[in-house]
């Protein structure tokens, strides 16, 4: 058995992890070979992010890093009617510095979504504010369904961004953008959105879900360590500088050439047929 193998049946699979949740439902390839839908459901709160649903999506996400799932789509559920609304404002009346440092120490769920090895497309189908709207920014691609709003509304709570907002959204949209989004509390519709770049596309509702398959399907048919290398790569890019990027992706790539689905995929293309990948 394997050490991924073994890290498996430790954890336990997805579907079984989330079959313990009450506020995140997971399904795996119900929709696409290889693809786990992972859908926020705290209906009565439009999916604000208190810590069962932050606890509840990380225990998830560690089962899915574990499992041989290759595409992720992170979603909210139809009856919460948002992507995820926001953060438990609650929650955040009840805390001072000390307790915020506490609930700010990383990994948080952001970083969970950024940091998995699978990417992860934000299929936002709702409104994605706040606390949302920075899991949407953690996603690796993000597609929106006609009607969703975004922003960062947190100012007008006489506090900012907290989750990687400051950090993420400038580096998709550029500081002007972030600037008056961050510092008005403006929330923009999901054209907008796409015009600015924080969010990929934009689809109406009927065509939404077939376009989010569609491009997890793409996704799932390539080698699950080619697809983990090119997401550190990319991900690279915004963190190094530019010699620094590619010399990281140089080491990334040659680290490829020791793999099996290397060998697959240059011997399925010589003979003309699909690659069996192995993830090895």
């Amino acid at each position: 058995m394997s050490d991924s193998d073994e890290a498996s049946d430790s954890i336990g699979s997805p579907e079984a992890v989330g079959a313990e949740c009450e506020t995140v439902n997971v399904a795996v390839g119900d929709q696409v070979e290889g693809v786990a839908t992972v859908t926020l459901s705290r209906p009565d709160a439009r999916n604000a992010l208190n810590a069962q649903v932050r606890a509840e999506l990380k225990d998830v996400l560690d089962a899915i890093e574990a499992s041989d799932v290759r595409v992720v789509v992170l979603t909210g559920s139809e009856e919460s009617g948002a992507f995820v609304a926001g953060a438990d404002v609650n929650e955040l009346r009840e805390r001072g510095p000390f307790e915020q440092r506490e609930a700010s120490k990383r990994p948080r769920v952001y970083e969970y979504v950024d940091d998995l090895k699978q990417p992860v497309i934000g299929a936002i189908n709702g409104h994605a504010l706040g606390g949302g709207c920075e899991l949407a920014q953690a996603c690796d691609t993000r597609i929106a369904r006609e009607g969703a709003k975004l922003g960062q509304p947190e100012i007008n709570l006489g506090i900012m961004p907290g989750g990687g907002g400051t950090q993420r959204l400038p580096r998709l949209v550029g500081e002007g953008q972030a600037m008056r989004l961050i510092l008005s509390g403006e929330i923009i519709d999901a054209d907008e959105a796409h015009e600015i770049g924080l969010v990929d596309e934009v689809l109406g509702e009927d065509d939404f879900e077939e376009r989010v398959y569609e491009l997890a399907g793409r996704m799932a048919e390539k080698s699950p360590l080619a697809l983990e290398f090119a997401k550190k790569a990319v991900k690279a890019s915004s963190r190094m500088d530019l010699e620094q990027g590619i010399e990281h992706e140089a080491e990334l790539f040659a680290q490829l050439f020791a793999s099996e689905d290397k060998n697959e995929g240059i011997d399925a293309f010589f003979e003309d047929r699909e690659p069996e990948w192995q993830g090895q």
